[in-house]
């Protein structure tokens, strides 16, 4: 125990020698952003009430200020927030008559007020495109080259057929699970297209486009769902777990929301190496329900990590509709009890969602602070190949989604607007996606599973007794009863 207090302390005394751990900065957070009128002031910014679009800012007084001397980072922006109090209505009252308390003046009312739990009023969705693919006129958007928008709009297609016939494989029985994106192309792919390469990305597991986008080959995806010995998980885990460390994309875990507080770690990491990127990390609505999501938000304000979370409210957890979750105006409005500056988007227009988070980005880095993405889609297909949706939901209400929501169809209708698109490339994409398709699974499906030993390895230097008596007894119940064991595994 001694020796454990001694190696804590010289490990608190490192951080605070030379991040600053307790550090709190004085910049005003607000007149970093852009403009009035562009669109970071679509963004909700942290602890700031709406009835006063201008922040009021109360300085720390001297004792304060000088216990908390220490800074974390002096390119950080967001710790201001610290000094901006949730402004009453009543402005006239007393400001001398307050408390100074950690985090700035707390201003005494004589009236017993109790916050309400709403505002009355639903946060707005940032759109650009219409349900006909037009531009909404006074839209701010970030343009987008002919090459990047006809790559989005390639993948999405890819995405979309890719997750048709993996299903129908999984239907044959030829291999064991899958689940599609349908219906939230859009979220994947155009946040795909807004980042680096050099971000790391956390996923949940419907986000398969960010590695379409950066270059993970179709038949990397079939190696992986057939868990062949071409699979970089080398087959040990379900289908669609996909992971790759070249692409900076961290390997899925069906575990809820686990992803989360990982994600903030990580990001701090990069801040303190000062590096140029980010983290972004994915969830649904449902795990927002989990107690990971919160402590990663309050991880990630206290910390002021470059990272950004993107949440897919598509309005089911599984069967559990999104008016059994919560109670809040969706998730939009949970960043700013955590200080986190957030934005709600319309999840089916590709370009809003581009928008949002090359924005959302830049503000991570060069303003070093997390942000909360909530992007409003549909789950257009079953939550898995485990799942029968129609049994609580109406058919109608999908395929609503599913044709009039199209956010595949309203993207193309956009790129053909602007001459960049034809029916013949249509056709010839299908045709090329598809003959892809059928190759890959072919081959997925031929080549040799990956040897019995990858069970036992990769986690410990040299196995332990009892991991080397579970491989001799494994070894030893396939040789006595082979019948019930896969005869294409090699022993």
């Amino acid at each position: 125990m001694p020796v454990w207090l001694a190696k804590s302390r010289a490990i608190s005394h490192h951080l605070n020698r030379k991040v600053g751990f307790m550090g709190i900065l004085h910049q005003n957070f607000w007149t970093s952003s852009c403009s009035r009128h562009s669109l970071s002031s679509i963004f909700i910014p942290a602890g700031i009430h709406e009835d006063h679009p201008t922040p009021h800012v109360f300085p720390f007084n001297s004792s304060i200020t000088t216990r908390f001397s220490l800074q974390r980072f002096k390119s950080t922006k967001a710790a201001s927030q610290l000094e901006q109090l949730y402004s009453t209505d009543d402005d006239d009252h007393d400001t001398s008559q307050a408390l100074d308390f950690p985090g700035g003046k707390v201003t005494y009312i004589p009236e017993m007020r109790f916050l309400s739990e709403s505002n009355g009023k639903r946060v707005p969705c940032y759109r650009v495109l219409d349900d006909n693919g037009e531009i909404i006129i006074g839209s701010d958007y970030e343009q987008l080259s002919e090459e990047i928008a006809v790559k989005i709009y390639s993948n999405m297609v890819s995405l979309q057929m890719m997750d048709t016939v993996f299903y129908e494989a999984q239907r044959q029985g030829r291999i064991s699970f899958y689940l599609t994106s349908t219906g939230e192309e859009a979220i994947n792919i155009a946040s795909a297209a807004a980042l680096s390469a050099d971000d790391i990305i956390l996923p949940q597991y419907r986000e398969p486009g960010i590695l379409f986008w950066r270059g993970f080959t179709i038949q990397e995806f079939a190696n992986q769902c057939f868990g062949n010995k071409d699979d970089y998980g080398k087959g040990r885990q379900m289908p669609i777990h996909y992971g790759s460390k070249k692409h900076n994309f961290v390997t899925i875990s069906s575990p809820i929301a686990t992803q989360l507080p990982q994600a903030v770690g990580v990001a701090y990491s990069l801040k303190m190496d000062k590096k140029d990127s980010c983290v972004v990390t994915y969830t649904g609505d449902g795990g927002t329900s989990e107690g990971d999501f919160h402590a990663a938000l309050n991880f990630a304000a206290v910390t002021e990590a470059p990272v950004v979370f993107i949440c897919r409210n598509n309005g089911w957890a599984i069967s559990t509709h999104i008016s059994e979750q919560f109670r809040s105006d969706g998730i939009v409005v949970r960043g700013r009890a955590y200080g986190i500056r957030s934005i709600r988007v319309d999840g089916n227009d590709a370009l809003a969602v581009y928008s949002a988070i090359h924005a959302a980005r830049e503000m991570a880095i060069s303003e070093q602070r997390p942000v909360l993405v909530e992007a409003l889609s549909y789950r257009v297909g079953h939550h898995s190949t485990s799942d029968d949706s129609t049994k609580y939901r109406p058919v109608d209400e999908i395929d609503y989604w599913k044709k009039e929501r199209n956010p595949v169809n309203r993207f193309r209708k956009w790129v053909e607007r602007n001459g960049w698109w034809s029916e013949e490339k249509e056709s010839e994409l299908r045709s090329s996606i598809k003959k892809q398709l059928l190759q890959v699974i072919q081959v997925a499906e031929k080549t040799e599973k990956p040897p019995l030993k990858y069970l036992f390895s990769d986690v410990y230097d040299i196995p332990p007794p009892n991991i080397c008596e579970q491989e001799k007894q494994l070894r030893e119940t396939i040789y006595a009863h082979p019948q019930d064991y896969p005869s294409d595994v090699p022993l």
